[in-house]
């Protein structure tokens, strides 16, 4: 079996001091059950920024602005097949979601609730980048 590489953008997205999260459908082949960040996979000749914004559109039915990179990573999906991730800290336009199927919930979050929610693998990498005072002092920063 060949070995591939999936390249994914995820948005930190903010609105009012909140990140929303969404919680993936139980049914799911990878984090079956567990709250992450919106975001999917870029499709070929697709622009990093154009992918996330067609992902979030598409997952959440929001309209963002993309600020910058905030990190990356990479995992192993399984024996096979590896996933480098590029994380984004974006702005909401509004607050207004409408979930895709993908995802059976979300909640607009504050860091405490972040950490007790979001899969600990995702909270140890963005504690490894110090995301948290880049996403949570962001007024300070805009």
């Amino acid at each position: 079996m060949e070995n591939t590489i999936v390249v994914i953008v995820k948005g930190i997205i903010l609105y009012n001091d909140r990140v929303l999260i969404v919680k993936r459908n139980d049914n799911d082949e990878v984090g079956a059950g567990n709250w992450e960040f919106v975001g999917g996979n870029i499709e070929f000749g697709e622009e990093l920024e154009q992918a996330l914004g067609r992902e979030v559109k598409e997952e959440v039915n929001l309209e963002i602005t993309i600020d910058k990179i905030l990190y990356s990573t990479t995992f192993k999906t399984n024996s096979t097949s590896q996933a480098i991730i590029l994380v984004y800290k974006c702005y909401a336009k509004d607050d207004k979601v409408k979930l895709s199927e993908e995802h059976v919930n979300y909640k607009w979050v504050s860091e405490k609730e972040l950490r007790d929610l979001v899969f600990i693998d995702i909270l140890k990498d963005m504690d490894k980048y110090n995301v948290f005072p880049l996403i949570f002092d962001y007024k300070r920063n805009q």
